[in-house]
């Protein structure tokens, strides 16, 4: 049978050679673990297309694989999997890893004992695979299909922003070549639908006639499942067609992580592995599991333990440049991490993502030391501070090994409040020893970088920049918006209003009057503009209060914010500041009100969640009125974001997201938080119109581009981050071209990044003269070619899937085409000063002369926060604490609780007395529930809550009701008993003397006498607990005070026993004053506030409830009380 063949090598090849055409060259991924396409093993594609393909092609070998790793027990293998004792097999592993055949590293055409003498030879050992080396961990075992060269096909699906490119070669295996320029190929735009004609009559042109229908057939299912299934990527080499069938044997796929909330009920349960070449750490897995928990981001990918450059960076853009100019300094083979944290997370996260860090990095000692880079860009709307407090309890938890490992730590930040979180960075340095230096604003971003490396001096320690509250606190009483407060940049053109017109149809008019007009599909230069209103999709009114500040400090004359749209909620106002005064702005239930009510409005800014920023985001654009849409939401499926942009273009609307901050425009209008809080919006001049343009992918770094560009130019004219999805909503030309037909605009800065093909485009532009104003532009990710294995990083769009895509291809063919390109991120800063210099220069740009901005008082609670202001609290408490990440009981966390199986004792214990009782307290404490907890239906308590449950009233008033009833003649005496008899036992009376006096004074004696037991009838509840105190008690010198009146009592009238409210109230006292937790004050001061009838409240509260649900459940009507119960008293002249 070997004969058809070509030989054995050959086949090896076409089982195990993945032939990759060049769209997966290089594929130096930048995604994070819940980001986007992420590879998944062979394995588990197989499954889904066995289970998911609906073809009318016979798909042979389904299921019919077996997993093998180092722990496999064959005998159980074999049980699962019988085929494998009676069929030639292939073995190969499945760890993602490309040209298997060529590396030898599939065993072909084996029996069972053949593949186990293999793998003796190839599982679990070292392997290097390009600049990778692993461990060859997993491996799969099929049947092997005998099969001639001419049944060899190859065939590809991915996904571009305009639809998905199906690839068909009738020549597959090893020796297909490169078949992006030889296979037959066809795009099916975004969504449409494939035929099996257009298979036919498109792909299959040099297929044999009788196989056509059969590979028609077969790759409308695939390209369906593809769809269905939320596939990027899905590749079969070689896909065999024989006359049994089809089998794939070859296969290799991406899916779309972000949809698992759509596809759930068909994946199941996704194992993503990693790249070949990078272990899957435990501490990976604990941080991706926290990031999962958590509404913030956070990720951790180990790249050299035993390196000596660690880095925490806060921003997906952001840690990309650190490690970008980690690496251009020399420092690739030290960096021992990449790892990013953002979106706000807690102090309490952000503790547990930093001791991680911090344990990694001081097992192993470097001879050189190690360093720490805690770096960022300026935040949006994360609250530096608070974050800080996080590493900080790390870094004080780790003081010895950092100190031991001789750690020195550089520390760059900027955003809310990042004053106060590098002045306690900078405390802790002191206290602990550790060298930490920190720096702000003032301080390009990655200059520490440099000083951590030694490349650059270390300077003293800068002056830090003026505190938030100099930029916000208004010594003005006037409620009046001020006047303008600066004059126009004398380079942008002046219009009667002030405003450049929108390229934009009429608001109001329906879709098709706008279709008449031929403006259907037209986009709008002007953006934005001072008289732009906009709706707010979500209940967002942090965000919405920094738009109305910005609003106000800009001096527009009324709020940008004309509505929000909330569906949760029904229609109503919401509170928001304008400057000194109250404002209201109305919330909507539903758009289509919202909409007719603010017919002015052309911007919708969408905070919906992931699940729901499709669905609101179509709804948006069928209102005509609507020219731009920013969707801030990260994780939006691909699929339905390249849905979103085909409508978006159909309908002439730009779409800034998914995945972004938005976007700002100085003087004229800001999208949510972009630029931060208003401390930033003034330092970095966004108040007014300056010269400059740019656009970014990420958010943070388009902050730290207001930054740069305030300091270095006369500012920012706009900005836009269009996010950093694989699929933007509008792209990077779009606004590049923007900019350039908008007259205002002298230069333009653009930040690109890793992937994608968007930059050559600007080439294009600059090259065929399109682009004429100068483009200062860097491109981030030129780390990612040195790294031996994939790096999951930030932005989900940033993977190089060919050459020509990696950052450092795209800067050359920038500075090739004429671009200002620097060298590093570094020099950006530099770059756009000279560049702005030439064009003040030649009088390009005549900068305009400054005036102050208006102020606008600060928010209460974010002073608060500074520690400006201090005002007396509403309430105060000392008990508990659920701020945190966990519940605290008397600073006992919850989970310390149950560890230490305190039990409802225990916890009453902590929430009553604030105290750790000993373990028999605890449980007395207990007993004495439980022996309260009932005494019968007849008593007034459990009257009253039965009488109100058979009225038809609810469980809390029904308890409460019974409640009511508990007092000195119910339940009641307890207190009043430990008050008794612990004032006699401690004035000296004699047991006679007490009952003497009490007799004397007419007052009853409490805790002493029951209706129903006596002396002869004893209650046995008062026996178990005087058994226990008597066995645990250190001391019971006031039960045995009680005791010996009793004696007296029972001998006047049997019945005048220590009853069960006496005993437990002594007992009480007797606990309180000997078990060493209390001093003699505090535990008469629980007497007297009345702790001990709680006891009572809360053990016959289960009585209650308990009587409330057996009415329930025995239907039991209307009570009335009958007659012949009732004595009727009525006057002489009355009665009968």
């Amino acid at each position: 049978m070997l004969q058809a063949f070509s030989g054995l090598c050959s086949l090896a090849n076409a089982y195990g050679d993945k032939v990759r055409h060049n769209r997966r060259v290089s594929c130096q991924s930048l995604t994070s673990v819940a980001m986007s396409a992420k590879a998944i093993s062979e394995q588990t594609g197989k499954e889904f297309l066995y289970k998911h393909i609906c073809t009318s092609a016979a798909v042979q070998n389904r299921f019919r694989y077996a997993s093998v790793t180092a722990e496999t027990d064959w005998s159980r293998l074999t049980q699962d999997h019988p085929w494998l004792l009676t069929e030639r097999l292939v073995v190969k592993p499945d760890q993602l890893i490309k040209r298997r055949g060529k590396l030898g590293l599939v065993g072909i055409n084996l029996d069972l004992q053949g593949v186990k003498e293999w793998l003796k030879t190839h599982l679990m050992k070292e392997t290097t695979v390009g600049k990778a080396k692993g461990t060859l961990k997993n491996f799969l075992i099929e049947p092997f299909v005998p099969h001639t060269q001419e049944e060899e096909f190859y065939m590809c699906i991915y996904a571009t922003r305009e639809g998905d490119h199906v690839l068909f070669h009738h020549e597959g295996g090893v020796e297909v070549g490169d078949v992006d320029s030889k296979a037959e190929r066809l795009m099916v735009a975004v969504g449409d639908k494939l035929s099996q004609d257009q298979v036919t009559q498109q792909l299959l042109t040099h297929v044999p006639e009788e196989k056509k229908e059969v590979l028609a057939s077969f790759l409308v299912g695939i390209f369906n499942l593809y769809e269905d299934l939320y596939f990027t990527y899905l590749e079969i080499n070689p896909l065999v067609v024989t006359r049994d069938g089809v089998y794939v044997l070859d296969m290799a796929a991406k899916i779309d992580a972000t949809a698992d909330f759509i596809c759930k009920a068909k994946w199941g349960d996704v194992e993503f592995p990693p790249p070949f070449g990078r272990e899957a750490y435990p501490e990976e897995a604990y941080i991706a599991d926290l990031d999962a928990k958590s509404g913030a981001s956070l990720k951790l990918t180990l790249l050299n333990p035993r390196g000596r450059i660690w880095t925490m960076v806060a921003g997906g853009g952001a840690s990309v440049v650190y490690s970008d100019t980690i690496c251009d300094l020399g420092g690739v083979g030290e960096l021992a991490n990449y790892g990013e944290y953002s979106g706000a997370p807690s102090e309490q996260q952000t503790y547990d993502y930093a001791k991680t860090i911090l344990s990694l990095m001081t097992r192993e000692k470097h001879v050189q030391g190690k360093v720490l880079i805690i770096g960022g860009s300026i935040a949006n709307f994360t609250n530096v501070a608070a974050t800080f407090k996080g590493i900080v309890r790390a870094i004080k938890d780790y003081q010895g090994p950092l100190k031991e490992h001789e750690v020195t730590i550089f520390v760059r930040r900027g955003g809310p409040n990042y004053q106060e979180g590098l002045r306690v960075m900078g405390e802790v340095g002191k206290t602990t020893g550790i060298p930490i230096h920190v720096f702000g604003t003032e301080t390009h971003m990655t200059a520490i970088v440099g000083m951590a490396l030694g490349h650059r001096p270390i300077p003293n320690q800068p002056p830090m920049d003026a505190h938030t509250a100099n930029f916000l606190l208004n010594a003005s009483n006037s409620a009046v918006t001020p006047a303008t407060t600066r004059t126009a940049s004398f380079s942008e053109p002046k219009s009667p209003n002030g405003v450049t017109p929108a390229k934009k149809c009429n608001a109001g008019l329906p879709a098709e009057a706008q279709a008449s007009t031929g403006c259907s599909g037209a986009k709008a230069t002007t953006l934005f503009s001072k008289r732009t209103k906009t709706i707010v999709w979500g209940m967002q009114t942090r965000a919405v209060q920094g738009m109305l500040d910005f609003d106000y400090v800009c001096s527009r004359d009324e709020p940008s914010v004309a509505a929000m749209v909330y569906p949760f909620t029904g229609d109503h106002k919401q509170k928001f500041y304008w400057g000194h005064k109250e404002i209201l702005l109305p919330v909507f239930k539903n758009m289509a009100d919202a909409m007719k009510k603010h017919p002015e409005v052309d911007v919708l800014i969408s905070f919906a969640s992931l699940r729901s920023a499709f669905d609101s985001t179509v709804e948006t654009m069928q209102y005509p009125q609507i020219h731009t849409i920013a969707i801030i939401a990260e994780g939006i499926p691909e699929a339905q974001t390249r849905k979103l942009i085909k409508m978006a273009d159909e309908k002439g609307v730009t779409i800034i997201g998914p995945a972004t901050v938005g976007g700002i425009k100085p003087g004229c209008f800001k999208i949510g938080n972009t630029g931060g809080m208003l401390d930033n919006i003034l330092a970095s001049k966004l108040y007014r119109p300056g010269s400059v343009a740019y656009v970014s992918r990420s958010g943070g770094m388009s902050n730290e581009l207001n930054n740069i560009i305030s300091r270095t130019t006369d500012g920012v004219y706009e900005g836009v981050a269009i996010g950093g999805d694989r699929y933007p909503g509008s792209t990077f030309m779009d606004h590049v071209l923007r900019y350039q037909d908008t007259p205002g605009v002298k230069m333009i800065v653009v930040l690109g990044e890793i992937g994608g093909a968007e930059e050559y485009k600007i080439c294009q532009g600059i090259t065929e003269g399109r682009i004429t104003k100068p483009v200062v532009c860097w491109c981030i990710g030129t780390c990612a070619t040195m790294f031996a294995s994939e790096v999951q990083f930030g932005h989900a769009g940033a993977c190089a899937n060919q050459a020509s895509e990696t950052a450092v291809a795209k800067n050359q063919a920038l500075r090739d085409a004429g671009a200002y390109v620097p060298m590093s991120f570094d020099e950006l800063g530099n770059v756009i000063r000279k560049v702005y210099e030439d064009l003040v220069a030649n009088g390009t740009i005549i900068p305009a002369q400054e005036v102050p901005p208006p102020t606008v008082p600060m928010d209460y609670s974010w002073a608060r926060e500074l520690g400006l202001i201090r005002k007396p609290a509403s309430f105060m408490t000392s008990i508990c604490d659920e701020r945190g990440q966990e519940l605290i009981y008397a600073g006992m966390p919850i989970t310390e609780v149950f560890k230490e199986e305190m039990g409802l004792g225990g916890v009453l214990g902590l929430l009553w007395f604030q105290r750790r009782l000993p373990r028999y307290a605890c449980q007395f404490i207990e007993m004495c529930l439980m022996v309260t907890a009932d005494h019968g239906p007849a008593v007034s308590g459990a009257h009253n809550t039965i009488v109100c449950a058979r009225a038809g009233k609810d469980l809390i008033s029904s308890l409460t009701s019974g409640l009511l009833t508990i007092g000195d003649r119910f339940g009641g005496a307890l207190d009043a008993a430990a008050k008794q008899f612990s004032k006699a036992f401690d004035s000296g009376l004699m047991p006679m003397e007490f009952v003497n006096k009490m007799k004397k004074d007419g007052k009853l004696i409490m805790g002493i006498g029951h209706r129903v037991k006596s002396i002869n009838n004893p209650d046995m509840r008062v026996q178990i607990l005087k058994d226990f105190v008597k066995q645990h008690f250190p001391s019971s010198q006031l039960l045995d005070y009680a005791l010996d009146v009793e004696k007296i009592t029972t001998s006047k009238k049997p019945n005048l026993i220590l009853n069960v409210d006496g005993l437990i109230g002594v007992s009480f006292v007797d606990l309180l004053r000997t078990c060493g937790g209390f001093t003699r004050d505090e535990a008469d001061e629980f007497v007297e506030i009345g702790a001990l009838n709680g006891i009572f409240v809360l053990g016959r509260s289960m009585g209650f409830i308990g009587h409330y649900l057996d009415q329930k459940r025995l239907k039991q009507g209307l009570y009335r009380h009958p007659w012949d119960d009732i004595s009727y008293v009525l006057p002489e002249h009355m009665s009968m």
